[in-house]
């Protein structure tokens, strides 16, 4: 069976410009590498299992919410890291898709030794 995937479409003058979910995690998940106090996925560190740590929601407008699970260094402050992260992906995500993010939900899921 072939699963249903969603698209942010924009409509332009030549044409539709339509962003996969797919592209959206993916710019997830490099703005939250980029998070210093983020620890890397205690799983095996490939995209696929990280995209299981991002949810994607598109509304009718286009507009995002994104809920993303992290794990944080020992050490580090979770609230700040979880500010770092929220921060840092909504700024990812409008600046390469050119589309609001309403919400960013962190769930902080453990910590790893540094």
């Amino acid at each position: 069976m072939a699963e249903n995937k969603q698209y942010i479409t924009q409509t332009h003058e030549n044409g539709n410009v339509m962003i996969s979910e797919e592209v959206v995690s993916t710019i997830v998940i490099h703005a939250i590498e980029e998070v210093e106090g983020v620890a890397p996925v205690p799983v095996r560190n490939d995209l696929l299992n990280k995209r299981k740590l991002v949810k994607i929601a598109i509304a009718e407008n286009n507009d995002l919410s994104i809920d993303v699970t992290i794990f944080v260094k020992f050490g580090n402050s979770v609230v700040e890291v979880a500010k770092a992260v929220q921060q840092n992906i909504i700024d990812a995500v409008e600046s390469v898709t050119g589309v609001k993010v309403v919400v960013v939900n962190v769930s902080v899921s453990g910590s790893a030794k540094q």
